[in-house]
């Protein structure tokens, strides 16, 4: 297995004896390359299908504000953007609030895409994540929870701190 950006991976030992965050960064650290082959399969751009979801929740968002939750820079939501508007399923329109700001906006088209597109790839991503025994779900479920809580903590705190220097 190559590195990953860990180094020698085989020099920490077998993972079975590995600390609980190493073995969650390398988790993590596969999963996003996997998750964007098997979305990609599907004949869509991983950019694109978080964004169309992101817009059918939230339809009317500003592209700053799409690139902040997907975390991706706004030159790729740029691209994308310009990919969807294209192929009918996104369009720029101007803020009614603000002239000068764009907002985004999902198509009829875009829904059908996302509707078209969105039970086949989840079916294929709970494949990939459903390897959980059912006794051991209520322990994983209650760590997720819990380092999720840890990491927003973290960030409030860090801003914070950055408010108060």
């Amino acid at each position: 297995m190559e590195n990953l950006g860990f180094g020698d991976l085989a020099a920490w030992g077998p993972r079975e004896e590995w600390p609980i965050g190493r073995l969650f960064g390398l988790a993590t650290r596969l999963s996003g390359p996997i998750v964007w082959r098997i979305i990609e399969r599907h004949g869509i751009s991983p950019a694109g299908f978080f964004l169309l979801r992101l817009l059918i929740v939230e339809d009317g968002l500003r592209p700053g504000e799409v690139a902040k939750r997907l975390l991706v820079t706004p030159a790729t939501i740029t691209s994308v953007v310009d990919t969807l508007e294209r192929n009918g399923h996104v369009r720029r329109e101007r803020s009614y609030r603000d002239r000068r700001g764009v907002m985004l906006r999902i198509t009829d088209s875009g829904r059908q895409l996302l509707a078209e597109k969105s039970r086949p790839i989840g079916r294929d991503l709970s494949r990939l994540y459903d390897v959980v025994d059912e006794g051991d779900e209520p322990a994983v479920r209650r760590f997720l929870l819990n380092l999720i809580t840890q990491f927003e903590n973290y960030s409030h705190d860090e801003e914070a701190e950055e408010d108060s220097a």
